[in-house]
């Protein structure tokens, strides 16, 4: 059976079959992807009114790819104190989030009881908030520091009113790849390992994939055929969400960017893939709001949330640092021709914007 018979009958595809997608003209995987999409959500979009909050960006690790650490290029260190992190959270409640979603960096001296303290703090005054917090190499990271098991700080986590994971530090699984972006830091089978443990608890995570720096297609393709594996045995994960590198202020020497139509192939092929994950996420921080509305065409459902502000990918050029409104947010969608649908941090529909 060849790799077009496997799309039209919905054959799970190998490693080799999605290799060979990438030889697929834009507009064929476009097609087999869209069916996918309006198979299982019609022209619904889901987003979520967030706020990001990057509580420090001093960090012990050194990764390439990084222009928000202030260890290398950004001199301007800072560490947010709870009053602070608190006011902020605050005042976006006025402006109606439903998810507070707190990443920053690797920071040896704020402690692991700092981190448990704000999400105490955050779900003592706001219980109505879905706390999203700690990637999985901040956990490898306090783990390490602090000489406690995976379990013991994901424990930790639940118990301090963390609702669910966000999926960064997953990179490009690749450890050779890794080695050269990202050395020092979680390894591939640590993540992995980390969100396995998880979902084990009965949480929820998502998961992703840094892209269009110096990995290969056959690196993604293996990227996304071991996630796919993971989500087999625990069904934690909600949504993937492929994140397009970029480019400004840090220490990777790449000279050849994904093209439009680069990213939007791997958007198709990561819905093509990942079968068993239901949403796939064109977070627009990353591949532009432009990118991310047209990606709605190549399989992605949702466009992530407003996020009012937004520091780890704008240092490195992304144009997010203010976030966007509600009402442009929705406004765009419905004028690419799909529905906006606002949803909980999980996916239950909140409302719908016909």
């Amino acid at each position: 059976m060849n790799i077009l018979e496997k799309l039209e009958n919905n054959v799970r595809l190998s490693y080799e079959d999605g290799v060979k997608l990438y030889d697929l003209d834009l507009l064929t995987l476009g097609k087999y992807a869209s069916k996918i999409r309006e198979e299982k959500f019609g022209k619904k979009t889901y987003y979520n009114v967030n706020r990001h909050i990057n509580p420090t960006n001093i960090c012990k690790d050194v990764c390439q790819f990084c222009a928000y650490s202030a260890s290398r290029k950004n001199p301007n260190q800072y560490t947010m104190t709870h009053e602070e992190i608190l006011d902020t959270v605050q005042n976006s409640v006025k402006n109606g989030i439903k998810e507070v979603h707190i990443v920053s960096a690797h920071n040896p001296n704020t402690g692991l009881q700092w981190y448990l303290d704000i999400f105490a703090k955050i779900r003592d005054k706001f219980p109505q908030l879905h706390i999203k917090a700690l990637t999985g190499a901040e956990i490898n990271f306090l783990s390490q520091t602090y000489n406690k098991t995976y379990e013991e700080i994901i424990d930790l986590m639940i118990q301090n009113g963390v609702n669910s994971m966000p999926g960064g530090g997953a990179e490009i699984f690749d450890e050779q790849v890794r080695k050269k972006i990202c050395g020092g830091k979680v390894t591939s089978e640590q993540w992995l390992e980390i969100h396995k443990i998880w979902h084990q608890k009965g949480m929820q995570s998502n998961a992703t994939m840094l892209f269009g720096h110096i990995e290969s297609r056959e690196n993604r393709i293996d990227h996304m055929i071991r996630l796919r594996d993971l989500q087999d045995m625990t069904g934690g994960f909600n949504a993937f969400i492929p994140l397009v590198y970029q480019k400004e202020n840090n220490y990777l020497k790449v000279t050849k960017f994904p093209t439009a139509n680069e990213i939007l192939k791997t958007f198709a092929i990561s819905r093509l893939i990942l079968d068993n994950i239901p949403h796939l996420k064109a977070y627009w921080v990353t591949s532009s709001i432009k990118l991310a509305l047209l990606a709605q065409e190549f399989g992605a459902n949702d466009l992530d949330g407003t996020i009012e502000k937004e520091s780890i990918n704008s240092a490195a050029g992304a144009k997010s640092s203010n976030g966007m409104k509600q009402n442009e947010f929705v406004n765009l969608i419905k004028n690419s021709g799909f529905i906006p649908v606002e949803r909980d941090s999980l996916y239950n529909e909140l409302r719908v914007k016909n």
